[in-house]
């Protein structure tokens, strides 16, 4: 007998509401000069940061705690050389004074970091991920987020990612590696949602009581 495909999480009856805005803290994930016109330029950068900034314009109308995560690598490495100007983080979601700039080395944004414990200071238990690429560092801090107990929503619009070769032969477009670690995730690590949208009502909902 053949089942309609299904997440595990709605398998198991989990919890797949997206992250409400006072549980959670907004990650934004390398959002740099390196994949605007570096050697990782990314096809759709410009929506995904149009909605990155939407993202960040909710979260701090409504008080979420905002971090920043930046990639920093030696000179030599050919891409986010932090002597250079490609690890600059792009106007459309610069930081205000206040939200904290954590520099990373590996993709998981909580490796080698104190974002946990930044997170935990805050009293928030979820967090809200955005930023680049979709399949790489987005994807490796929403799975270390459930390993950390931290609930994970994934903003697929504000991510993005680039074509890949297949180990298989040939290439696989950025559209299909970024839906596909969006489902991989969906499955089991977090919960995606198209767009700020989804937030915002969560936002509406809370100002109506106020």
């Amino acid at each position: 007998m053949t089942h309609p495909a299904q997440t595990l999480l709605q398998m198991t009856g989990a919890n797949t509401d997206p992250a409400p805005l006072d549980r959670a803290a907004l990650v934004i994930i390398d959002a740099q000069r390196e994949y605007a016109t570096g050697r990782l330029a990314l096809p759709r950068i410009e929506a995904a940061l149009a909605e990155a900034g939407r993202l960040l314009e909710l979260a701090r109308r409504r008080r979420v705690p905002v971090f920043h995560i930046v990639q920093h690598s030696p000179p030599g490495r050919g891409v986010f050389d932090e002597t250079g100007p490609y690890v600059e983080i792009l106007p459309q979601v610069a930081p205000q004074p206040g939200e904290p700039v954590i520099r990373k080395r590996l993709p998981n944004a909580f490796a080698g970091t104190d974002l946990a414990d930044r997170i935990r200071l805050t009293g928030r238990t979820e967090v809200i991920l955005a930023g680049f690429m979709t399949h790489m560092c987005v994807s490796a801090t929403a799975r270390a987020a459930l390993d950390l107990g931290l609930r994970a929503t994934v903003v697929a619009g504000a991510t993005a990612t680039r074509d890949l070769p297949d180990p298989l032969g040939g290439i696989i477009p950025e559209e299909t590696v970024h839906r596909t670690a969006l489902a991989e995730l969906a499955d089991r690590f977090a919960v995606v949602v198209p767009g700020t949208a989804a937030l915002a009502r969560t936002d509406a909902a809370a100002e109506a009581t106020t």
